[in-house]
């Protein structure tokens, strides 16, 4: 059953976002966080798919109804995201998903896509009710997580011919978080472009990569929040 928009506070304002339960009734808790073109469809379909797979997930709309299928305005978004408010919002997702009476568990998963997967780190860094953090080939200029913060375990999947996260960008990464003493698991895919995961994209989607990095994915989710 597809999921529905719903809306819950966020420091005493109002956010929306993309509820999908799974049939079975309740689950663990996980935030499905957009790339820079919002709260699209492919976005809600994961979500969906995470319902499927017997979770709770919830896609907080971070530009607060925007979106766009050009590049250009999705630039222009992805630099105009307030990051204060965008924090904001993810630590109201992760509260109001953990109250849900079809939540199991005390703490939540955060996935993030490009503009996405920085913000699921940098949520990671800043609530101690995250508690495993999934980044998809992450990048946001104005978005610093504090390593030191971090408390949750880490998986990250990029792409070898990504020139927005090169593998150079991605193995200096690993090693400040594995200096800092983090759990992290990273994963380079061979031949594989930026956003390889969105299966709306033609041009740069990997069927085999994308099926790969969500089994590993769910495995690590139940791991590490039930």
């Amino acid at each position: 059953m597809p999921g529905k928009m719903i809306e819950f506070p966020s420091n005493g304002a109002q956010c929306h976002g993309y509820l999908a339960t799974p049939q079975s009734g309740s689950g663990l808790a996980v935030i499905v966080i957009q790339e820079w073109w919002g709260l699209v469809d492919h976005i809600k379909n994961v979500a969906d798919r995470f319902a499927k797979e017997g979770f709770v997930a919830l896609a907080p709309d971070l530009y607060h109804g925007k979106s766009t299928k050009s590049p250009d305005e999705a630039g222009k978004l992805f630099m105009a995201l307030n990051i204060s408010q965008a924090e904001r919002d993810l630590r109201g997702a992760i509260q109001h998903v953990l109250s849900l009476k079809e939540t199991r568990g005390s703490v939540a998963g955060v996935v993030g896509f490009c503009m996405g997967g920085q913000l699921s780190l940098y949520a990671g860094c800043a609530n101690r009710s995250v508690g495993a953090c999934v980044d998809y080939y992450g990048i946001h200029p104005n978005v610093q997580p504090h390593i030191k913060s971090l408390h949750a375990p880490v998986l990250g999947f990029f792409a070898e011919n990504d020139k927005f996260v090169t593998p150079d960008v991605v193995v200096k990464l690993e090693k400040e978080l594995r200096d800092a003493g983090k759990q992290v698991e990273f994963h380079i895919f061979r031949g594989a472009d930026h956003a390889f995961f969105n299966d709306t994209r033609k041009e740069v989607y990997h069927e085999s990569y994308a099926r790969q990095s969500w089994q590993r994915m769910i495995e690590f989710f139940t791991q590490h929040l039930a």
